[in-house]
């Protein structure tokens, strides 16, 4: 892995049939990789479903946002069932 450090980086996603694209730091994009793999899902998939939360928050944070604050709640969970 390269530094944690570098400008985000845009990728296109498909939700919902249509094309959006997301700005994430590599690390983060490393990290969804890897939490799509480990659910058997494609990227997309698990964007749309982050994307779905989201909607449902009281005040929607924007897509890029909401994926970063999945992951990282995604490994709390992990860390608290350690």
């Amino acid at each position: 892995m390269s530094s944690p450090y570098h400008p985000p980086v845009k990728r296109s996603v498909e939700i919902a049939g249509h094309k959006t694209s997301i700005s994430l730091e590599p690390l983060f994009w490393d990290m969804l990789r890897s939490a799509a793999e480990d659910e058997s899902v494609p990227i997309n998939a698990l964007v749309a479903r982050i994307d779905v939360e989201r909607i449902q928050a009281d005040t929607p944070p924007g897509l890029a946002s909401a994926v970063r604050l999945w992951l990282v709640a995604r490994l709390q969970g992990a860390a608290h069932a350690e």
